[in-house]
């Protein structure tokens, strides 16, 4: 599948399969001739998350929520078993495709286990399969994606407008963290059981000296270098050029980094609770989204901070890990289990917005067979066959 530029708003099971990814019509793409050396580019280059601090969290809730009257329900479908969505297909383009019953749980769930309980030879083996993946030949699809792995930040740069701030955002993010998982298994033999996931309110206003920033694994946590981050020169990424980003645009700058330990301070506990309180998924998403998710993203900073090319720094995937973790916590704190099997919400901005439903797709222009939400909600009876440890 090739990408396009035009624009949509929600997006419900009986669309075409075949998806656009789209941006407005006046969003930076300009393509720029590759540099002899990649630099650091300005902060100020990396458009940043929107956040919302603690204590503004707190004083919104319980009116936290902004969804429009048109997604605003509640939506409980039939169980998973009767949806008729078939996640069984074989992709043109040589990526792994799904084949899994929706009726059963999974087999054997993949656990996923923190870091530091992670061995060290699990440990060499992700950061390996995932710079394997650098290695490796884009597909094509994602231009200018220059590698393998530039294809997955090239969808999620393109498709960025479609799945952050509404609340598809956590739900599209786990099924791409998934697809990023069977791309490391098939394409680069990652043979570990699960993956690692980071928590990262043990190293709150830490980050820096967390055992993930090492010269072994994903490289150090510097701060920024005057107005620029500082490239990163160690660790298994270290002197990676990337080519997607910043923002919109196409241009070669280093894999950099510029931490604000102010930021990763908010990344707590407290945080964390005042979001799996919400009673509501709408509540909760908006909560994580600007909340740790977000302060976390920017203040790693520098390519992290980038809304749209954030997974270009490969510690992405670490932090959405965690991210997911705890959307799986929230869903478990309801005894009843109805958090695996309802969703509200919005689809889009739009006003009224689309309804967030269990049939809203969830699209991956090709990675992976595209699902529905309602395939997504439940990590053992769907889509994904995996658990938090």
């Amino acid at each position: 599948m090739k990408l396009t530029t035009a624009i949509c708003g929600g997006i419900t099971a009986a669309s075409a399969m075949t998806l656009p990814l789209n941006l407005p019509h006046d969003f930076p793409g300009r393509i720029f001739q590759a540099a002899a050396s990649a630099p650091a580019l300005p902060l100020s280059a990396f458009p940043k998350f929107e956040t919302v601090k603690l204590q503004d969290a707190k004083k919104a809730a319980p009116a936290y929520s902004k969804v429009a009257s048109a997604g605003g329900a509640e939506v409980a479908d039939a169980a998973a078993s009767t949806d008729n969505t078939n996640a069984n297909a074989n992709n043109d383009n040589g990526t792994v495709s799904i084949q899994q019953s929706k009726a059963a749980k999974c087999g054997t769930p993949s656990p996923r286990v923190e870091w530091s309980a992670y061995p060290a030879s699990s440990k060499r083996a992700f950061v390996d399969a995932i710079a394997c993946l650098q290695s490796k030949p884009a597909s094509g699809n994602f231009a200018p994606a220059t590698n393998r792995y530039e294809d997955f930040v090239r969808l999620h740069q393109a498709w960025t407008p479609n799945i952050h701030n509404n609340d598809l955002f956590l739900i599209w993010h786990r099924y791409f963290v998934w697809t990023f998982e069977q791309a490391l298994r098939k394409e680069c033999g990652f043979a570990v059981a699960g993956l690692p996931w980071w928590d990262e309110t043990r190293d709150a206003g830490r980050f820096a000296a967390s055992p993930v920033f090492t010269a072994e694994y994903f490289g150090s946590l510097p701060k920024a270098n005057g107005a620029a981050g500082t490239c990163i020169t160690n660790g298994r990424f270290a002197g990676t050029t990337l080519h997607i980003g910043p923002g919109g645009d196409h241009q070669p700058h280093c894999l950099s980094r510029a931490v604000d330990e102010s930021g990763t301070a908010q990344v707590n506990k407290d945080y964390e609770n005042a979001c799996l309180s919400r009673s509501t998924y709408t509540d909760f998403a908006q909560c994580w989204e600007k909340g740790p998710h977000g302060i976390g993203h920017n203040s790693i900073g520098s390519v992290m901070a980038d809304v749209l090319s954030s997974p270009g720094d490969p510690v992405f995937w670490m932090h959405h890990l965690y991210v997911d973790r705890v959307f799986s916590s929230w869903q478990d704190r309801d005894a009843s289990g109805a958090r695996k099997r309802t969703v509200n919400g919005c689809a889009d901005g739009a006003k009224p917005c689309t309804p967030l439903t269990r049939q809203t797709l969830v699209p991956m222009a090709g990675l992976l067979k595209d699902v529905t939400v309602g395939e997504v909600l439940d990590t053992v009876n769907g889509a994904t066959c995996y658990v938090y440890k």
